[in-house]
């Protein structure tokens, strides 16, 4: 392994949530999380991935080539130990969403995937997006984050405009109508604010 290496488990990102505590984010291990990834990504609560019919296979030669590319990066989220989210990152300039907007420097996509589960946690997904946010704006270079979920994911919807993101353009990609949507570090660090506002208004 040379110097610049980064063990594959080890976090990338650390962030204790007020009221659910530590959640920790590290890359993807193709081989390792190919198993733990298929079965979220067939599950069918994860059917806006359009990703229901892949192979174990499938899914480890995804994150293979996606841990050796320049522009797309995956990782697993941890919480209490056990792993509880995937995030993707990728470039926009070089994806399908380089035909439909003007990409502006500091721009970076995101996708993320909360694992499905019979006993959810409440504020569980609001907990681990706001995770999310942070490990996308903890590269300096970052200065937009730009999603493209299905337009029929009215819960995503609900989720990413608590974080600030503005709906820019409804777009015809290849496999789906999207919103494309956009949110800047300024946007994100006011709707925390914000949420930081309430809910100490609610604990009066």
């Amino acid at each position: 392994m040379s110097e610049t290496a980064r063990p594959a488990r080890t976090p990338v990102l650390t962030r204790t949530d007020p009221r659910l505590g530590e959640f920790r984010v590290r890359p993807v291990d193709p081989e390792a999380d190919a198993p733990l990834l298929h079965g979220w990504l067939v599950h069918p609560k994860s059917r806006f991935w359009l990703m229901s019919d892949v192979t174990v296979d499938d899914v480890a030669r995804g994150y293979r080539e996606m841990a050796v590319s320049e522009h797309e990066h995956a990782y697993v989220g941890e919480w209490r130990g056990r792993p509880c989210f995937l995030v993707e990152r990728y470039a926009p300039a070089h994806s399908e969403l380089a035909e439909h907007y003007t990409v502006l420097p500091g721009d970076a996509g995101m996708h993320f995937l909360v694992a499905p589960t019979d006993t959810p946690v409440h504020g569980f997904t609001r907990a681990v997006i706001t995770t999310v946010m942070e490990l996308m704006f903890s590269d300096p270079t970052t200065e937009r984050v730009v999603v493209e979920p299905d337009a029929r994911n009215h819960a995503v919807h609900v989720l990413n405009a608590a974080m600030g993101f503005q709906v820019v353009a409804t777009v015809d990609l290849k496999d789906k109508q999207a919103y494309l949507s956009t949110c800047t570090r300024e946007q994100f660090r006011s709707a925390l604010a914000a949420e930081e506002t309430h809910t100490a208004g609610d604990s009066r």
